[in-house]
């Protein structure tokens, strides 16, 4: 079976360890747990009829890379760079941790998650804020950790991302 390491990076309290949980246990707290470190799970998902096993990262989320051990992003076959809809400044945190983790780990696939897409009526980001994202070539997903939505759908495509 082949495997690969996928990376969760984020500001703090963007539902990084609520995404996993959605995706690996089809389950939602509303608890804030606070990852301290690292937290690693594994789930098995089918890309072209191959097993592929997912070592999925939750890494602890910070306002700044220094703080994240960048022993922990290495390795990474992609991953996936999330933001809170809800809390603009998480756009800037995204931003800056993506570029060193790209330099870091070079190009390898990443998906951008705005997360928290149940609480739209509350998001605090302007639609061009997401199309600018996608105009440099961010593949952009909204997701819900509470709901599900595209939670197994972001996974996926990175899977495949990182198949190719």
């Amino acid at each position: 079976m082949i495997k690969k390491k996928v990376s969760l990076i984020g500001a703090y309290a963007v539902g990084k360890t609520s995404l996993v949980r959605q995706f690996v246990y089809s389950q939602f707290s509303e608890k804030y747990l606070t990852t301290i470190g690292v937290k690693v799970d594994k789930k098995v998902v089918t890309v072209d009829d191959r097993d592929l096993m997912l070592m999925i990262w939750d890494i602890q989320g910070k306002d700044y890379f220094l703080d994240v051990p960048k022993q922990y992003i290495k390795g990474s076959a992609g991953f996936l760079l999330v933001m809170d809809g809800t809390r603009p400044e998480t756009f800037s945190v995204a931003e800056s941790l993506c570029q060193t983790t790209q330099e870091l780990l070079g190009e390898v696939p990443f998906i951008a998650l705005i997360n928290k897409a149940d609480l739209l009526q509350d998001w605090q980001i302007p639609h061009i804020t997401i199309e600018t994202l996608q105009n440099r070539g961010w593949h952009v997903l909204l997701t819900s950790a509470r709901t599900g939505e595209n939670v197994e759908e972001a996974f996926s495509v990175l899977a495949k991302k990182m198949m190719l």
